[in-house]
């Protein structure tokens, strides 16, 4: 009996060519044999009918002929169909659709479907701990920061060759980076793209490369990158500076730069959110009587009005002398916590005045 790939897809039989694509790609992924679950003859049998459905004409001729379809093959009823089973010489398959489902696993069967040349990444990310103080961390503050990193070759300017020699065309691969090649795979002779080991995937060639750079492109080299921190920013927060990492090698985009915030603590503050709470010392007299005390904030010294009868830790709230909002408008608030500092070593008349007034 025939084989319903239909059903093997899990897909109607009025289904789209990109129902029938996405369904493979999923079922692709499901079963592929590298997997710790997965079955190679079932990947296999996906595979053969993706073939099959995925071809609008041989798609056409497998519903004309229903449970025939298999009886036809090698009768020179279905034009240019090969078997997934290797029974036959080779076939030859979409690399993109393969590409896209197994890029992310890494290199399939010794290609890398839908890219030119080498799977090249972009330069390096970097990450920098940066460390600022409690007020800039309020206000924000622009901060130079120096590295050693990747850096575009300045000799070549990038492009690896020696200035003055000459690059031509790979005349290996005609420029693409790729050249065709027949490889044997589990699913049989595939006709694959590969690297061209003329260029190494480049699709150039060099009569000279850079003497600076080694046709690298990038060179180490000591870089001082101004950035502004903004008003607001917390300790451990972390500023992304796109395309500021190291230089990519062979003229490939830059990696990012991380700034992780180190805010370095300040005595006399803490942070609660937008809120600044400090603390204050009065004597009991200030407590008990009232008075107008001098009070350390991130803009400077500012009078508190103390009330008369004041209990220890009564908290103030100064409105407006907090941390600047990072994402909203205005500041909040220093919350002043005032500790009523008790008297000790008190004469005999101090404890006598003290024993009249209270006793």
């Amino acid at each position: 009996m025939g084989k319903d790939y239909y059903n093997i897809l899990g897909v109607e039989k009025g289904a789209s060519q990109d129902e029938i694509k996405k369904m493979f790609r999923k079922k692709a992924h499901q079963y592929h044999p590298d997997k710790a679950n997965g079955d190679e003859a079932k990947f296999k049998e996906i595979n053969e009918a993706y073939q099959v459905l995925g071809d609008s004409k041989k798609r056409g001729q497998y519903d004309q002929f229903g449970s025939s379809f298999e009886n036809m093959q090698g009768a020179g009823g279905f034009d240019g169909f090969r078997d997934f089973s290797g029974a036959a010489n080779g076939f030859n398959i979409n690399m993109d659709d393969l590409g896209d489902i197994f890029g992310g696993i890494g290199d399939i069967f010794g290609f890398r479907g839908g890219q030119r040349g080498s799977r090249q990444r972009q330069g390096n990310d970097i990450q920098v701990m940066l460390a600022i103080s409690f007020q800039e961390a309020v206000f924000g503050v622009d901060k130079t920061v120096r590295l050693e990193k990747q850096v575009k070759c300045g000799h070549c300017k990038g492009n690896l060759a020696e200035p003055g020699t000459k690059i031509e065309t790979c005349q290996v691969c005609g420029g693409s980076g790729r050249v065709t090649k027949v490889q044997r795979t589990i699913l049989g002779n595939m006709q694959v793209q590969a690297i061209c080991e003329k260029c190494n995937g480049e699709g150039k060639t060099y009569a000279k490369k850079c003497t600076k750079c080694h046709g690298s492109g990038v060179v180490l080299d000591s870089v001082a990158i101004t950035v502004k921190i903004p008003a607001g920013i917390d300790d451990g927060e972390t500023i992304r500076l796109s395309g500021q990492g190291e230089a990519g090698e062979k003229g490939l985009p830059a990696g990012d730069l991380y700034l992780k915030i180190q805010v370095n603590p300040d005595a006399r503050f803490t942070r609660d959110g937008y809120e600044i709470r400090s603390e204050v010392e009065i004597n009991f007299t200030q407590a008990s009587l009232g008075d107008k005390i001098d009070v350390d904030t991130v803009d400077g010294s500012v009078k508190l009005k103390i009330l008369a009868g004041t209990q220890s830790e009564t908290e103030f709230k100064l409105r407006g002398k907090g941390i600047t909002r990072l994402r909203g408008r205005g500041r909040g608030d220093q919350i002043v916590k005032v500790i009523v500092k008790t008297p000790t070593n008190l004469s005999r008349k101090q404890k006598d005045l003290l024993k009249d007034l209270y006793l």
